[in-house]
């Protein structure tokens, strides 16, 4: 027997989410696009690798930071992974462009926009731009689940020329076509309550933004800094960063190191710091402490032991306290512990 397609009101629904197909589509595709087509960012150690961009998420994910920790604490697991999402947005965005296998593709799109709003939805300098983009990929992957894809699409071709797969049972669950559930309403409003209950919790979780105080970490760099201990040679700290712009760097001009009265036992500047030996640093993730021109750089995410000479300190048992100076006039201070 011939198939046909069941109800018009299921074509209708696919037709009025075109545009909202195409560009939810288009946004996980250009993830491919721009990584490999444009530019190649799935290299390590070069600049714009995308491996150093997931890393920046770290310091404020939500429930997934072991998975984060894990993949940038071991490089070939990371580039693997990295390589992998970006076939899945490649397949997942084209297949949700040209409408095939529509309902399945929406679980990609639902799936992926659930790890952005995870993993990203503290970052956005100037507005809650990760969050936003999540808390819309999740509802949009929803909602197309829901009405697959109409006319200008692939399974609709499928559909009309009775291919012999769109007859399987299965086919509606993955496809487009009338979604075989007794009852959608109910379906619609539970799905619907969930979505917008993530979306209040993670918009008060990251942002405060149902009630009480309203923060933004992109803002300014935070650094925190613990494990301080010394011999007679080096002082060591660990330095993390956990706050700021994710495109742009802590840039450290200054680290005094003080005794409990807070006078200065020692003083390195930023040209003490733009020239600190590589091997005085020792990082833990892909995102790299390191010396710049002018000053120690410090991207988000990025924790690192940190080593310094303290052969010109006389008393070294007054040592008490570390303090590091930021380019902005930030400073950061941490006693350490006898």
């Amino acid at each position: 027997m011939k198939h046909t397609i069941n109800s018009q009101s299921s074509d209708l629904a696919g037709l009025y989410t075109l545009s909202l197909r195409m560009v939810i589509g288009w946004t996980y595709f250009s993830a491919f696009w721009r990584r490999l087509i444009l530019e190649n960012k799935l290299t390590p150690d070069e600049n714009g690798y995308i491996g150093e961009k997931f890393n920046h998420f770290l310091p404020n994910a939500l429930g997934i930071k072991p998975i984060i920790e894990y993949l940038v604490t071991h490089p070939d697991a990371l580039q693997r992974s990295m390589m992998t999402f970006t076939i899945i947005e490649a397949i997942v965005g084209l297949l949700i462009i040209l409408g095939l296998f529509t309902r399945l593709m929406s679980i990609g799109i639902f799936s992926l926009a659930l790890g952005i709003l995870l993993g990203s939805g503290w970052l956005g300098t100037t507005c809650v731009d990760e969050w936003q983009i999540g808390v819309l990929g999740v509802a949009g992957g929803f909602v197309l689940f829901l009405s697959g894809s109409g006319p200008y699409s692939i399974d609709y071709y499928f559909m009309n020329k009775n291919i012999s797969l769109t007859r399987e049972k299965w086919f509606p669950w993955v496809g487009s076509g009338n979604l075989p559930v007794s009852k959608p309403k109910a379906l619609v409003l539970a799905g619907s309550l969930l979505i917008f209950g993530l979306t209040l919790y993670t918009n008060q979780y990251f942002h405060g933004g149902v009630w009480g105080t309203l923060h933004n970490k992109s803002v300014k760099p935070k650094l925190e800094i613990s494990h301080i201990s010394h011999n007679n040679a080096d002082l060591k700290f660990q330095v993390y960063r956990t706050e700021g712009a994710d495109v742009y760097g802590s840039f450290l001009i200054g680290i005094h190191i003080l005794d409990k009265n807070g006078n200065i036992l020692k003083e390195l500047d930023h040209k003490d710091l733009s020239e600190l030996p590589k091997d005085k640093i020792k990082n833990h993730y892909v995102a790299k402490v390191k010396p710049g021109k002018h000053s120690l750089v410090i991207p988000l995410g990025a924790k690192a032991d940190v080593s310094i000479a303290i052969h010109d300190i006389v008393h070294k048992d007054e040592i008490h306290t570390v303090k590091l100076i930021d380019i902005s006039g930030l400073e950061w201070t941490e006693n350490r512990v006898h």
